[in-house]
């Protein structure tokens, strides 16, 4: 089945940078789009950035041009560089696949 592991979460200042990543297995994973998801204490999971099997992206609006989504099929993995980090940013990341879900990484975002 397919196993999802995320990395790189933790705390940081307004402003500032972090880079996440999700490591697959378990599938082809350079046939399958890969997505990134957030979920803030009490509210629901929002998709944050989305990449298809051949590299086109999509990104909710509210992270647009600060955001980038990318993948490494021969390592099997898919990255989220965060830029320009702002307190509501604050969450809990998720990588996805096919409807699996990794354990999720902290994200916080705070002075």
């Amino acid at each position: 089945q397919v196993q999802l592991v995320e990395s790189g979460g933790g705390l940081v200042q307004p402003g500032g940078s972090l880079r996440l990543s999700c490591a697959a297995s378990g599938i082809i994973f350079s046939g399958n789009a890969m997505a990134w998801y957030r979920q803030a204490p009490g509210k629901s999971r929002e998709l944050v950035a989305i990449i298809s099997s051949g590299g086109s992206t999509k990104y909710v609006h509210s992270v647009k041009g600060r955001f980038t989504i990318s993948r490494d099929n021969a390592k099997n993995t898919v990255d989220l560089q965060m830029n320009s980090l702002k307190p509501e940013d604050s969450a809990v990341y998720y990588c996805n696949c096919r409807g699996a879900w990794g354990q999720g990484t902290q994200v916080t975002v705070s002075s």
